[in-house]
């Protein structure tokens, strides 16, 4: 099957087909082979892409900055203070102005009808790297990594996310895993369960290509026989403290250990996690946590995060990679 991807926008991984996800794979994976060897070629010279963080952000901005750059595109970062959007213009018309000036745009914000809005106007591709709802990129860099460290089709294996499964990475991850045919399950506390729109739009996509998806409120039972053991924070860029208390109380029971990681009863199980993680108090944040609710980690504990398991920073690498991929795909020459 041929694959053009020339011109298209990314906001959600519902804008792939499971044949165009791996194919930025297999994409990426290539780019990652030339840039190792040295004798990568770049594909987008002359093109300028537009970075909008509405959020602060470590490994979306250096992933697409060092990914245009390696392929000889220039961007132009904007960050949360570094235009008019929102609140002297538009994003409508931010579109339009963007749009005829450079050759793709990139956005990180809270609303995912704001990324909409801007693919819609804007006239060039639109990537979301990353909003309330979804969070594409960060899915595809996981793919890469599991096929890395699984010697097997993606369609063989299981992943299990624990902690809130209406997460924007849960949800995405879910999302991807539906469309390439993996097993998936979520476990989490009820009432930080996916709305059921979503879970049967998964459930249809999983039925399609020979998926699996469960939701599951006990942790060890939800990653018996999982290849890779997932997590995210259990609190969101800008969440009121407020809430932190009851989200705490909730997701405790969910935090990954030892002892999960060990009730998968697979000796080469993987830890995954997009990063930043609260694992121990080096932070502002968990040092407040520390002090306020006297523990010492959130979501995985030190000794999971350290340990051989933990596939996290090739993760983040693979960022790069497969966001490079995108941009090669969409506006490379």
């Amino acid at each position: 099957m041929s694959i053009n991807l020339h011109g298209r926008s990314v906001l959600s991984l519902d804008d792939l087909s499971a044949e165009e996800i791996r194919f930025l794979l297999k994409l990426a994976a290539d780019l990652k082979a030339a840039k190792q060897a040295g004798h990568e070629i770049p594909r987008l010279v002359r093109k300028n892409i537009a970075l909008i963080f509405e959020k602060d952000s470590t490994r979306t901005r250096t992933g697409f900055e060092v990914a245009a750059y390696d392929q000889g595109a220039h961007v132009t970062y904007f960050g949360p203070s570094g235009s008019h959007i929102g609140h002297k213009e538009s994003m409508k018309d931010t579109a339009r102005v963007l749009g005829r000036m450079y050759d793709a745009i990139e956005y990180r914000g809270f609303a995912q009808h704001q990324a909409e809005m801007l693919a819609a106007h804007a006239g060039v591709p639109v990537y979301n790297g990353l909003t309330d709802e979804a969070h594409p990129t960060q899915i595809l860099a996981d793919f890469m990594t599991m096929r890395e460290f699984k010697h097997k089709h993606l369609s063989d294996m299981t992943v299990a996310f624990v902690g809130e499964g209406r997460d924007n990475v849960a949800q995405s991850l879910a999302l991807g895993a539906a469309k390439v045919g993996m097993d998936m399950r979520i476990a989490s506390p009820k009432e930080l369960w996916p709305d059921q729109e979503f879970c049967n739009h998964v459930k249809g996509l999983a039925e399609r290509s020979g998926g699996r998806f469960r939701l599951d409120q006990d942790a060890k039972s939800c990653v018996q026989d999982a290849d890779f053991i997932y997590t995210d924070v259990w609190m969101s860029m800008g969440e009121d403290k407020s809430g932190w208390p009851e989200r705490i109380r909730l997701l405790t029971p969910y935090r990954v250990t030892k002892e999960v990681m060990a009730a998968s009863g697979n000796p080469h199980v993987k830890f995954m996690h997009c990063l930043p993680a609260f694992h121990d108090t080096d932070t502002e944040v968990g040092a407040y946590i520390a002090r306020e609710f006297g523990i010492d980690c959130l979501e995985v504990t030190d000794e999971v995060f350290e340990s051989g398991a933990s596939i996290v920073f090739d993760q983040a690498e693979n960022r790069m990679h497969t966001i490079k991929a995108l941009l090669v795909a969409t506006i490379g020459n």
